[in-house]
């Protein structure tokens, strides 16, 4: 028997090469070649235009807005923009256990009651997904249940059922007669997924994908993946906290970064309906080195503590920071030594977003200042005090898109005084709330030493 031939595909891009090398030679990236069964080439013919065929003008096409179909569990549909999309792919990626399945489950036993749903199981038996519905209570009498890995069957099934949801658990366990290389593989993996949304596009069914992640934590298989679907959303949690969040990452059909939030019990996934209080300490006293920022997740305005610790430090002075960029707490500690004259080369300095969340805004830079000089000073802030801003290297202090929104939810939480960028300042008072605006680094923290 002749041996197969094995070629080399890049995990990233799908791109293939002959032998294994270090660096890519379509994307470039480095150790992402595995290797995998060469496929027989196949013989493309030009296709024929099909009677019929015509161009439209794009003005000519009509254009809508996409109905949504809520899944009835709430923070989902927020994370989702609205609820499903007909035709629309989504793509669910998460650590193993954190608790995927069990929340598309709910979903899918909500939705059955008044439409027609389909979970295909890749990864475990009939047995074992009963098991876990019963355990959570759930109503599956109209949940049917189909456990296959063979692509070809599946997609049988989804033409001959046509349910308006179904959820593919997982896109990795899946394999095609296609192609000879095992599921998981780059070309599995591109392939299944093809034909899985070439047939959501024809057909109209809502297709949710369950895909597996890196120990990076980045969704396993090829990058193409996340470029085919409509929808990418990251679960996101620590191993010892029982609260979940839902990412958006990508939505093709509302908007980016929108945040569910769920905290996991014995039932289920349950979602989070003041999600604020989580990320907020419970001080018995006011404490230096604790400043409430106000993020935007999405359309979603959330209220975070930063607490820093500033400590004498023996030896190389450390930064760490957990939920923060690092790289921007050195950029900041510099804009504070010399704008404000407040100098931490000698000290170590630690920052913290509590409860685990992670900012990547820029407008968190005035919040970790202020927690910093707090913390220095050993001078408590005021306890219903909130800051937000941008801060650059020349010192000045930027607005933070939205808000108006974040001052909004700063005062429905009972918080009096905000400290903001002159740009943010609202047109129209806040009722119950004093609001600070500030144009400079130097300016804020003299107004810091007023309040303390």
């Amino acid at each position: 028997m002749a041996k197969q031939k094995s070629i080399y595909s890049c995990s990233e891009c799908g791109a293939a090469s002959p032998k294994w090398q270090g660096q890519c030679p379509g994307c470039g990236q480095w150790n992402t070649l595995v290797e995998a069964v060469a496929e027989k080439p196949s013989a493309h013919r030009f296709a024929a235009l099909a009677p019929g065929t015509k161009l439209q003008a794009l003005a000519d096409i009509e254009a809508r807005e996409f109905e949504r179909l809520a899944t009835g569990v709430g923070e989902f549909d927020r994370a989702l923009g609205g609820g499903l999309v007909a035709g629309g792919v989504v793509l669910i990626g998460g650590d193993p256990g954190i608790g995927k399945s069990t929340l598309l489950l709910q979903a899918l036993a909500k939705l059955s009651a008044v439409h027609k749903v389909l979970y295909v199981s890749g990864e475990e038996s009939g047995q074992q997904v009963a098991l876990r519905a019963r355990r959570l209570g759930l109503a599956t009498q109209k949940l049917p249940l189909l456990a296959e890995i063979n692509l070809e069957r599946i997609l049988a099934v989804l033409q001959a059922e046509r349910p308006e949801v179904a959820v593919i658990d997982s896109i990795q366990t899946l394999w095609s007669d296609e192609l000879s290389s095992a599921p998981g593989s780059v070309a599995q993996v591109r392939e299944c997924a093809a034909q899985l949304t070439r047939l959501a596009k024809e057909t109209g069914v809502t297709i949710i994908l369950v895909g597996h992640v890196t120990k990076e934590g980045a969704l396993a298989g090829p990058r193409v993946l996340e470029h085919m679907v409509d929808t990418v959303l990251y679960f996101e949690g620590d191993a010892h906290s029982s609260f979940r969040l839902v990412r958006a990452v990508k939505n093709r059909f509302g908007a980016v970064n929108e945040l569910g939030v769920f905290a996991m019990t014995e039932t289920g996934l349950k979602g989070v309906s003041n999600p604020s209080a989580l990320f907020l300490s419970q001080h018995g006293q006011e404490v230096p080195g604790s400043c409430v920022m106000v993020t935007q997740e999405g359309t979603r305005p959330l209220l975070v503590e930063i607490q820093a610790l500033v400590d004498s430090a023996h030896g190389n002075p450390r930064r760490l920071t957990v939920g923060l960029e690092a790289q921007r707490l050195a950029m900041l500690l510099a804009v504070l030594h010399r704008h404000a004259g407040i100098a931490c080369f000698d000290q170590d300095v630690f920052v913290n977003a509590v409860g685990g969340v992670k900012i990547a805004e820029p407008a968190a830079d005035l919040a970790v200042l202020v927690a910093i000089a707090s913390s220095l000073k050993n001078r408590a802030l005021p306890a219903k005090l909130v800051v937000f801003g941008e801060i650059g290297l020349a010192g000045e202090i930027r607005p933070a898109p939205r808000g108006q929104e974040r001052l909004r939810e700063a005062a429905k939480l009972g918080f009096t005084e905000a400290l903001i960028p002159e740009a943010n300042k609202p047109k129209q008072a806040i009722p119950g709330m004093t609001v600070i605006a500030v144009r400079r680094v130097e300016e804020a923290i003299a107004r810091l030493r007023e309040l303390a």
